[in-house]
């Protein structure tokens, strides 16, 4: 996994004011931005990315094997947002942190009182990589400043708009906003995968948004009708 060097004296707290520090006033609309992999150019995004044939594992799920010994994705759930030969890029989805959606509108909206509602949003760590950068998954049917239609009715939005309309409840009705990303360079997943690291099993929007986050791994997990406690060293791939 690609690390990132600010991510690590980084506690949720210090992250709203590591986001405020990082943009003037006239940027905010940029809060929420897809970085290109880093063996990519760095104008890369992932419209760029998308344009490259698409295989591998994208649009499924990672399952984190029990003996996964990296603390940034042991007992993780990632949702893979894009594989080619260039790389992978991916969002943990099932480690919600301290901060919560107010949190985060009081430094980009700061005039406006946050609904209460927000408190109970959480924010997810979507990553070690540039734990300063924003993703929200929603399913289909709404479009925002930066958002890119996945698969599977399954939408990515990157602008800070989208904040402002589920807060406001005229968003998706079901989504999950992260802050930081999983990167792999070019045959750094599979060579994860060939070392047993992870499961690989197909995407189910049920998981993503309709189960308990602290429950999510095992619901992947007996998507393929496995027993995480069971395994040892088996083979990754489902």
């Amino acid at each position: 996994m690609v690390a990132n060097d600010n991510a690590a004296s980084l506690t949720p707290r210090s992250v709203i004011r590591f986001i405020a520090s990082k943009l003037a006033p006239t940027e905010l609309r940029h809060f929420l931005h897809i970085p290109g992999l880093s063996v990519r150019p760095p104008n890369a995004t992932l419209a760029h990315m998308k344009n490259v044939s698409p295989s591998y594992l994208k649009h499924q799920f990672l399952i984190a094997m029990p003996h996964m010994a990296d603390p940034n994705f042991a007992h993780t759930l990632t949702y893979i947002v894009e594989h080619t030969a260039n790389g992978a890029m991916g969002l943990v989805v099932n480690r919600p942190q301290e901060l919560n959606l107010a949190d985060i509108l009081e430094q980009l909206r700061p005039e406006i009182e946050p609904p209460a509602l927000c408190q109970h949003v959480p924010i997810f760590i979507g990553g070690p990589v540039q734990t300063d950068r924003g993703f929200v998954l929603h399913p289909k049917g709404q479009s925002f400043q930066a958002t890119v239609d996945l698969e599977d009715e399954l939408s990515l939005s990157t602008s800070q708009d989208v904040l402002f309309a589920i807060a406001d409840g005229v968003g998706p009705a079901k989504s999950l906003i992260a802050l930081g990303y999983a990167g792999w360079e070019a045959g750094q997943l599979e060579a994860e995968l060939a070392q047993n690291a992870w499961l690989n099993c197909p995407f189910d929007a049920d998981i993503l948004f309709n189960t308990s986050s602290e429950l999510r791994l095992e619901a992947a997990a007996r998507h393929l009708g496995v027993n995480l406690s069971l395994l040892t060293s088996q083979a990754g791939h489902a």
